[in-house]
C-alpha cells in the first residue's frame, strides 16, 4: 500500500493567518474583475466575509495588496497593487515548494 501525504499551505505573520488558497483565489478574482464585489459574488462569499478578508490582509502588511475606489459617476473600483500581485506570486512559490516536498515524502508499506 502507498502512503500519499496530503495537505494545504498557509502563510502567516506575527498578525496571524495572511494567506491561504481561498484568500489567494478572491486576490485573483478581483484582478479579473476589478471589483471586490463581483469577486465575492463568484465565490459565493458574502461581501461582508471578503471584505473582512481584505482588510485583514491589507493590515497585515506595510503596503496594502487591494486598493479600493468608492463609487462615482462612474461606480467603484478594485485593484490589485504591486505587493498584492506579489502575493499571489510569492504564495505560488512556496505552495509548489510544498507540494513537491510532500510527494517526495510518499512511502510503500
Amino acid at each position: 500500500m502507498q502512503l500519499i501525504p496530503n495537505g494545504r499551505i498557509w502563510i502567516d505573520t506575527d498578525k496571524g493567518s495572511f494567506l491561504g488558497y481561498g484568500r489567494i483565489e478572491l486576490l485573483e478574482k478581483i484582478q479579473e474583475t476589478g471589483s471586490l464585489r463581483k469577486a465575492a459574488m463568484e465565490m459565493k462569499m458574502s461581501y461582508q466575509q471578503a471584505w473582512n478578508f481584505i482588510k485583514q490582509m491589507n493590515e497585515s502588511v506595510s503596503e496594502p495588496l487591494v486598493i479600493t475606489q468608492r463609487g462615482g459617476k462612474n461606480g467603484g473600483s478594485t485593484t490589485l497593487s504591486e505587493t498584492g500581485l506579489l502575493a499571489i506570486e510569492t504564495f505560488k512559490k512556496y505552495n509548489e515548494a510544498f507540494q513537491l516536498f510532500i510527494q517526495s515524502q510518499s512511502i510503500q508499506l
